[in-house]
């Protein structure tokens, strides 16, 4: 029946085409766009939802950099008031140092410009110092002045002449002066100059760094800075890959770890964040194989903005949570996708499984249609051609006994013409009989009737003319003496109809069994097997059509007859063939009257003949 289903499907599409798409393509069509745009809205908020994920992470790394720089500024501007503190006592001789220089604040900048000092000791000795490198190092370094003096007093370099005011006589003196150690005393106590003199050990001179205000807010700046990041210590376990702090002119405050690159143009908002306006600035980079977060936020000492904090935040963690993320995304689409096929799969099959029950009761309508205007047709065809068909029968009769031709070659002419006449009627009165049948065939009168004596009548029926043309009847089962609810007369037309079909397949000499089986509990099989040429697949799917036929003579409508008489008796037939191998019709047929006929019938049985 999935074959003939199947057909019928193609043939309602093909026959209703136009309609079919109309009324099915669309449908579809709006489940799969609805599908794919659920597709696409789930997959932009995933990116969305991704973008917010990253977003979050960036500012909670964001949030960590602002919490590094807040203590590096609280401690830089402790560290600056000590400093401040410091700078106001006055030391008891021109060159003591302080107390307890480990302890003491002013002790880190004086340790400092010592060590800068040494720096430039340690080029002199080497012969590798002129003018010029003096100059450059004190620009470099932020220094008002660097001379070295020898022991005799004298300057050898300075980076600088000191201003004509500087050379003015002091004090009781009534003529200039060059530079000496006394001079930079006298400058520091009334024009504000700190500096430093180290002082070889072996007396052969002296190296002298002095500061003034601008330099001196600076290295008091970066000493506070230094001491801030050095008292910061665990940063590397917080994710701190590198910190470097400039000062608004750019001159180097302090730094932590290995440095990256210079800014390029545009990398950060450097105005900005010295005005104010931008409060922190981020990037991803790439930094020794490693993906970080570059920040830069204001440095404020003082209530005002001193320089930028460049923070290196490693994004490990934060990647490996994204990354998490992404693969939950990526399983729930998969999921979502399959779901969504899933569900459009189920609606296309059942949508698809109405539209073939929608075929097949349009297929049955047509087909009751079909049997109606059949009915009346068998109706008209008898009234209308039985009467002068027996008026030409009866006439040729009449002519064939009266009016023979006396010569011999003549009268075997008109006995030829006048057989083919009778022949003819003959074929014609079984087509009305054929029609008459079929039309009458769901009026059924059922009683209860041995059905082996049925089928004994058909085998007593077909036996000559079967043997006539080669053919064996073997019978199985017909010594069981079952009953069955049956209309007699059209339940035998049926199954005689089952058996000529069977005949008429098998060309030049076979067999067919007729059997009877217990099936099941309340169903009885007839099977009718021959050894004829068989059929096709796509021959049984349209065996019982009324409009099929393959005979080259008739209307075909004997296994459509049989088909119909079988389900009025409430019976199914099952058929199985194959070409040149034969082929089986099965019956099986109910023991007991079905309910819409149980009422309406007699249940006496009838006798046996």
């Amino acid at each position: 029946m999935k074959i003939q289903e199947k057909k019928d499907l193609r043939r309602y599409q093909a026959k209703h085409g136009s309609h079919d798409k109309r009324m099915y393509l669309p449908p579809l069509a709006i489940i799969g766009g609805v599908c794919v745009l659920f597709i696409c809205l789930f997959l932009v908020t995933g990116i969305l939802y991704l973008q917010r994920s990253e977003r979050i992470l960036v500012s909670f790394l964001e949030n960590q950099g602002l919490g590094i720089t807040g203590v590096v500024q609280r401690l830089s501007q402790e560290n600056l008031n000590l400093l401040v503190q410091a700078g106001q006592e006055k030391t008891e001789t021109p060159y003591s140092l302080p107390k307890a220089p480990a302890l003491y604040p002013k002790a880190w900048l004086t340790a400092q410009l010592a060590d800068l000092g040494r720096e430039v000791d340690k080029r002199w000795q080497a012969s590798h110092l002129n003018r010029g490198d003096i100059k450059k190092f004190a620009d470099e370094k932020g220094l008002w002045l660097v001379a070295i003096i020898d022991k005799s007093g004298r300057s050898v370099f300075q980076n600088r002449r000191l201003p004509k005011e500087y050379y003015l006589p002091l004090g009781n003196s009534s003529s200039p002066r060059e530079l000496s150690l006394d001079l930079l005393y006298e400058l520091a106590q009334q024009r504000k100059i700190g500096y430093i003199a180290l002082q070889r050990k072996d007396g052969s001179g002296t190296v002298v760094i002095a500061l003034d205000r601008a330099g001196l807010i600076y290295w008091g700046l970066k000493v506070a800075v230094e001491k801030a990041i050095e008292k910061l210590g665990e940063g590397q376990k917080q994710g701190l890959i590198y910190m470097t702090i400039v000062s608004r002119s750019g001159m180097p405050l302090g730094k932590s770890g290995r440095q990256p690159e210079k800014w390029r143009a545009n990398d950060i908002p450097f105005n900005d964040l010295l005005s104010g306006t931008v409060k922190i600035a981020s990037r991803p980079v790439v930094y020794l194989q490693k993906n970080i977060l570059d920040i830069a936020t204001p440095l404020y000492i003082n209530g005002t903005i001193a320089g930028i904090v460049r923070i290196g935040l490693d994004k490990q963690s934060t990647d490996r949570i994204l990354q998490e993320n992404r693969r939950q995304l990526l399983s729930f689409l998969i999921f979502a996708v399959t779901i969504t096929i899933s569900c459009m799969w189920f609606l296309y099959r059942n949508q698809k499984r109405h539209l073939a029950g929608i075929v097949a009761i349009e297929r049955s309508l047509e087909k009751a249609e079909r049997l109606s205007a059949l009915g009346q047709l068998a109706a008209g065809v008898a009234h209308e051609i039985r009467n002068p068909l027996n008026a030409i029968s009866m006439a040729s009769q009449r002519l064939k006994r009266d009016f023979n031709p006396p010569e011999e070659e003549k009268n075997r002419e008109f006995q030829l013409l006048s057989g083919v006449i009778r022949d003819e009627i003959r074929r014609l009165n079984a087509i009305i009989e054929e029609f008459l049948s079929f039309s009458k065939s769901r009026r059924l009168e059922l009683r209860y009737y041995p059905v082996t004596e049925v089928l004994q009548k058909i085998v007593n029926l077909i036996h000559e003319e079967a043997a006539a043309k080669g053919i064996t009847i073997k019978t199985s089962g017909f010594s069981s003496q079952e009953i069955l609810p049956m209309d007699m007369d059209k339940l035998q037309q049926a199954l005689l109809n089952f058996v000529k079909n069977a005949m008429e397949s098998i060309k030049g000499g076979g067999e067919i069994t007729i059997s009877v089986i217990r099936k099941e509990k309340e169903r009885l099989a007839i099977r009718i097997a021959d050894t004829g040429c068989g059929m096709s697949p796509a021959e049984m799917e349209r065996i019982f059509n009324p409009e099929y036929t393959t005979k080259e003579k008739g209307l075909g409508l004997g296994l459509a007859l049989a088909h119909e008489i079988i389900r009025g008796h409430g019976g199914e037939i099952r058929l199985s063939s194959a070409i040149d191998s034969g082929t089986t019709f099965e019956i099986l047929l109910p023991t007991q009257k079905p309910p819409d006929v149980a009422n309406s019938s007699s249940d006496r049985t009838g006798e046996t003949t």
